[in-house]
């Protein structure tokens, strides 16, 4: 029985846990003909590190840092991709390349039961992760304002979007003013309070926290950040990203294998493994 390959490029992706919950799901499902794995790519040879998993038969790869942009270039990324700006995963049997992390996010909102539609959502950051969140909720309906230390990147990042996907309503705040905007939910898009700099908030100190929202935090590890702590001790609702990354996961998963994958066994063994990795 030929093993049907899929796996994840980067530079580095040793510490990835993707290989953790598509494989968590292969096996669960019996589809012991699967296999996911990691390849670490640098940057200067994207271009021919591509043909190894091509060469090799692999039906599809996820894309991650540094390599969702550039390798834009040699593929065909489909509306969604181009609207983004980035490719986080490939189905080399068409060589499409799409962007799961708007769905994969605004689904776990979903799952949450956070409304969207007609709310007013601060977005924290300005990077591509910043940029998938607003044309999520954008297309949700929801009212976006961003924040970010650096106002020039922000209006860049509008600018795209009205480009690519004719988004033209988004807003670029200072903290001080977005505290009393009134929005109902914050996402944290940059990399504050991940690992190891678990101390660190996007939300600087002496702006006062509005009370009773829900922060969504991309982040991940930590289960529990430091925003989501403020966020808590002001009443409020907060969620981490785990679902987040089980959620892009899982729509890169049935694009390769027309399977849907047991969504909330990979939230669990990325739990256990970020758990474990803790402990480590």
């Amino acid at each position: 029985m030929a093993t049907k390959r899929v796996g994840l490029i980067g530079f580095p992706v040793e510490h990835s846990l993707s290989p953790i919950m598509h494989n968590a799901a292969f096996k669960a499902l019996n589809m012991d003909d699967w296999h996911y794995d990691a390849m670490s790519i640098p940057p200067d040879i994207l271009r021919l590190g591509l043909r190894e998993p091509r060469d090799h038969g692999y039906i599809g790869i996820n894309v991650t840092v540094p390599h969702k942009e550039a390798i834009m270039e040699y593929v065909r990324p489909d509306e969604k991709a181009r609207a983004i700006g980035a490719v986080n995963t490939v189905d080399f049997r068409s060589n499409i390349g799409t962007n799961t992390d708007a769905d994969g996010f605004i689904n776990d909102l979903s799952a949450h039961d956070v409304p969207l539609a007609g709310e007013r959502v601060l977005v924290l950051g300005a990077g591509g992760a910043a940029r998938a969140a607003v044309y999520g909720l954008a297309g949700a309906g929801a009212e976006v304002g961003i924040v970010n230390r650096t106002k020039s990147r922000a209006h860049a990042l509008i600018d795209n979007l009205r480009a690519s996907a004719g988004i033209d309503d988004v807003r670029v705040m200072t903290l001080t003013g977005a505290s009393k905007w009134g929005m109902s939910l914050i996402v944290n898009c940059t990399s504050a309070g991940l690992h190891p700099h678990v101390t660190q908030s996007p939300w600087i100190h002496g702006v006062p926290f509005p009370v009773g929202v829900t922060v969504y935090d991309m982040v991940y590890r930590p289960a529990n950040t430091a925003l989501m702590r403020q966020c808590v001790a002001h009443d409020g609702r907060a969620i981490g990203g785990l679902g987040m990354l089980a959620r892009q996961g899982a729509i890169a998963f049935e694009l390769w294998t027309g399977v849907a994958p047991p969504i909330d066994l990979m939230q669990d063994f990325l739990r256990r493994a970020l758990e474990k990795a803790t402990k480590d």
